[in-house]
C-alpha cells in the first residue's frame, strides 16, 4: 500500500514524467489521462495481490516476465480484434443507444466506421484492425455511384450512357476522397477510455481490384497525405499496405500505380508500413478469398492460425501477452547452460500465467462487453446469449509470450550481438526458435493458439533496463544505455547496412508467429527519391520479412507550416525555437506523434538510431 501511495503522490505532482508519460497516446497530465493512471496504479497493485498466483507474482515482481496491460487484468478485456466490417455495416449494429442501419453511401458507412472503431475502444485495452478496409467499403462506393448517376441523369442535358457513367464516376471519386479525410480527421479527434485516448486504429488495404476497391485504398492514400487541418501528419489510422506478386508489387499488376501512391504517401506521411503475403508463414494460409490474406495490428499483432477453427484474422485477436526479460536472465547465468535452464522455468511461467489469465478472462459474460460480443466484433459473438460465459468463443483467440533484449543478452552471454557475429546469430536464432517450440508445445498441451511474439516495447524498453540495473549496476554492452533492444532487432545504434539488417532479421518472422517487424531507418527527404523506397520493400519481400516499415524525419515548422526536414532552424522562416518545431518520429509500428511526449528512454533510443543512406536508385543495395 505504502509503494502504491508513493506512485499515486508521483502521479499528482508530474514528478515522473516516465510514468505520466509512459503511454504516448496519453496525456498523462490532463484531466482524464490523470484519472486513467490513479485507475491504472490501483488496479495494478489489486491485481499483483489478489490475481496472480505466487510463483508468477515472484517472477514479475523480480522482473524477469512483464505482464503487459496488467492494470486491465481484472476487467477481464482482451487486448485487441481485428474487425469484420462488413458484417458490421451490412447488418448494421446497436451502440447501447439505438440501431444503426446499414449505411446507403460511402460517406455514411465511412462515419459510422468511425462510429465502430471509438465504441469497441473501449471493450479493449490493446489496438483494433480493419483486415479488409477495401474490399469492405467498396459496395458503399458502388452504392453511391447509383445515386450520383441518377443525379447527373437528372440534371445533364447529355443523358448518353457513357457520358452519365463517366460523370458518375468523377462526382463519386470526390465523395470517397471527402468521407476518406472525414475518416482520418475523426480517428485523430474522437476520444475513447473517459476521453484520456484516442482510438488505436489500423486499416488494411491495397488487394481488391475491383474499381471500387481501388477507389478507397487510392482516397485513403490521398487523404494521408492531405494531413490534418493544419497539415499536420495524422497519427491515426495506422495505414497497412498488403504485398502481393500478381496483384500490386510489379509493373501489369492491376494494382500496381496504387502501390506506387503507397510509396509516396509513405515519404511523406511514415504511413502505410507494408505486410507482405508471399511470406512463406503467411502464404500457406492464402486461399485467394480476403479472409485468407494476412493482415496485421499496426503495432505487429498476427493473428492468423488457429487449433480451435478457422484460420483468418477477421473476427479474431489477442488475449493477452507476457515478455521475459533476456538480458537479466543472462545476467543471472554463470554459464550458457544456467541460462537455457532460467529460460525454460520463465517461460513455463509465463505461458501458466496466460492460461490463468484466460480461465480468469472466460469466466466473463457478454454483457461485460456488449458491443465487443454481443455485436459480433469477435467472431460469432452475436450467437451467444447475454449471461453466457465466453470460455469457449475466447478459444478463437491468441495468448502470446514475447521477449525483449535478445541483443543485450547475447552481449552477456557471449560478447557480442546477433549484428556483430555468425555465432551470436546462431545462438538468438536457437533461443528463439526455443520459445517458439516452447509455444507449440503449449498449444497442444492447453489447446489454445499460444503463439510467440516480438515485443513492442514502448514503455518496456525502459522499464525492463531500470528493473535490471537496479539490481545488477550498468554493465558494458547490456544495461549502459537507456533502453533494451527490441525483441529480435539489431540494436538501433549498431551501424549495419539496410540490406544486412533485413537479412539478419528476417529469419526471426518465421519464428515470431504472434507477430514482428523489420523498421529501417533511413535519412534524408524521403519524398525525393521513391526509388530507394521500393528497393528497401522488395528486399523485405525477397528475404521473407512478414511485415516492415520505413522510418525517416517529418519535420514541420509551427511558425510557418513549412513541412521538411528541420535541423536548427526552418529553412522557410528561419524559426530556431524547438518549441515551435514538430518532429514526428515512429515508436514501435504505430506513430505517437510529436517526441515530447515519448518517454525518456524512447527519446534515447530514437537519438541513438543509425540513419540510412537515402541515395540509391532501382535494383541497388541500399547502404
Amino acid at each position: 500500500m505504502l509503494k502504491l501511495m508513493e506512485e499515486l503522490k508521483e502521479i499528482v505532482n508530474s514528478s515522473n514524467q516516465d510514468l505520466v508519460q509512459e503511454n504516448a497516446n496519453v496525456d498523462g497530465q490532463s484531466p482524464m489521462g490523470m484519472m486513467s493512471l490513479f485507475a491504472s496504479a490501483t488496479a495494478k497493485s489489486f491485481t499483483v495481490d489478489n490475481l496472480l498466483s505466487e510463483d508468477v507474482k515472484r517472477a514479475y515482481l523480480d522482473g524477469y516476465i512483464h505482464i503487459h496491460d496488467l492494470d486491465f487484468y481484472a476487467s477481464g478485456s482482451t487486448t485487441c480484434c481485428q474487425i469484420p466490417l462488413e458484417k458490421l455495416l451490412k447488418n448494421g449494429f446497436d451502440t447501447g443507444h439505438g440501431k444503426m442501419r446499414e449505411p446507403k453511401s460511402i460517406g455514411s458507412a465511412m462515419a459510422l466506421t468511425s462510429i465502430i472503431l471509438q465504441a469497441n475502444q473501449n471493450m479493449q485495452h490493446g489496438g483494433q484492425s480493419v483486415p479488409c478496409f477495401d474490399y469492405d467499403l467498396a459496395p458503399f462506393v458502388r452504392a453511391t455511384f447509383g445515386k450520383k448517376r441518377e443525379l447527373v441523369r437528372e440534371i445533364a442535358v447529355d443523358t448518353s450512357e457513357e457520358f452519365l457513367d463517366q460523370k458518375a464516376w468523377e462526382w463519386t471519386e470526390k465523395a470517397v476522397f471527402q468521407a476518406c479525410e472525414a475518416f482520418i480527421h475523426n480517428c485523430n479527434s474522437m476520444h475513447s477510455r473517459g476521453g484520456g485516448q484516442t482510438p488505436f486504429v489500423s486499416i488494411n488495404i491495397g488487394t481488391d481490384t475491383s474499381r471500387e476497391g481501388r477507389m478507397v485504398t487510392r482516397n485513403i492514400l490521398l487523404a494521408a497525405q492531405n494531413g490534418l487541418g493544419g497539415g499536420e501528419t495524422p497519427i491515426f489510422p495506422i495505414i497497412v499496405f498488403k504485398i502481393k506478386d500478381g496483384i500490386n508489387f510489379n509493373e501489369g499488376d492491376p494494382n500496381y500505380d496504387l502501390y506506387r501512391l503507397s510509396l509516396e504517401t509513405t515519404s511523406k506521411r511514415l504511413f502505410p508500413n507494408y505486410v507482405f503475403i508471399d511470406a512463406p508463414f503467411n502464404l500457406q494460409y492464402y486461399d485467394g478469398t480476403k479472409e485468407s490474406e494476412i493482415s496485421t495490428m499496426g503495432c505487429r499483432t498476427r493473428v492468423i492460425g488457429n487449433v480451435n477453427g478457422q484460420e483468418t484474422p477477421v473476427g479474431r485477436g489477442n488475449l493477452s501477452f507476457t515478455s521475459i526479460n533476456l538480458p537479466l536472465l543472462a545476467i543471472e547465468s554463470p554459464s550458457i547452460q544456467d541460462f537455457w535452464e532460467k529460460l525454460e522455468i520463465n517461460t513455463d511461467l509465463a505461458i501458466k500465467q496466460l492460461y490463468e489469465r484466460y480461465l480468469y478472462q472466460a469466466e466473463k459474460t457478454v454483457s461485460h462487453f456488449k458491443f465487443l460480443y454481443g455485436q459480433g466484433v469477435w467472431w460469432n459473438g452475436e450467437e451467444l446469449a447475454p449471461f453466457e460465459k465466453l470460455s469457449e468463443i475466447l478459444k478463437q483467440g491468441t495468448l502470446s509470450v514475447g521477449f525483449i533484449g535478445l541483443a543485450e543478452a547475447l552481449v552477456q552471454l557471449i560478447g557480442q550481438h546477433h549484428g556483430e557475429s555468425k555465432e551470436s546469430l546462431k545462438l538468438g536464432m536457437d533461443i528463439v526458435a526455443f520459445l517458439r517450440k516452447k509455444m507449440d508445445q503449449a498449444t497442444i498441451e492447453y489447446g489454445l493458439n499460444y503463439s510467440l511474439l516480438a515485443t513492442p516495447a514502448e514503455s518496456l524498453a525502459g522499464k525492463a533496463l531500470r528493473l535490471t540495473r537496479r539490481k545488477h549496476g550498468i554493465i558494458t554492452g547490456v544495461t549502459d544505455r537507456e533502453y533494451f533492444t527490441n525483441s529480435f532487432h539489431v540494436p538501433v545504434y549498431y551501424p549495419v547496412a539496410a540490406l544486412e539488417k533485413i537479412k539478419i532479421e528476417a529469419p526471426f518472422h518465421e519464428l515470431t508467429n504472434a507477430g514482428h517487424i523489420t523498421y529501417i531507418e533511413v535519412d534524408g527527404d524521403a519524398s525525393k527519391n521513391i526509388e530507394a523506397l521500393d528497393t528497401l520493400v522488395r528486399a523485405m519481400q525477397k528475404y521473407g520479412i512478414g511485415y516492415g516499415s520505413i522510418n525517416h524525419p517529418v519535420d514541420r515548422c509551427l511558425e510557418c507550416g513549412h513541412q521538411g526536414i528541420i535541423d536548427n532552424e526552418c529553412p522557410n522562416c528561419g524559426n530556431r525555437n524547438e518549441v515551435k518545431v514538430e518532429r514526428i518520429r515512429r515508436i514501435t509500428g504505430y506513430l505517437v506523434g510529436s517526441m515530447n511526449r515519448w518517454n525518456s528512454s524512447k527519446r534515447s533510443e530514437e537519438s541513438e538510431r543509425v540513419k540510412h543512406n537515402l541515395s540509391v536508385r532501382k535494383g541497388n543495395s541500399p547502404k
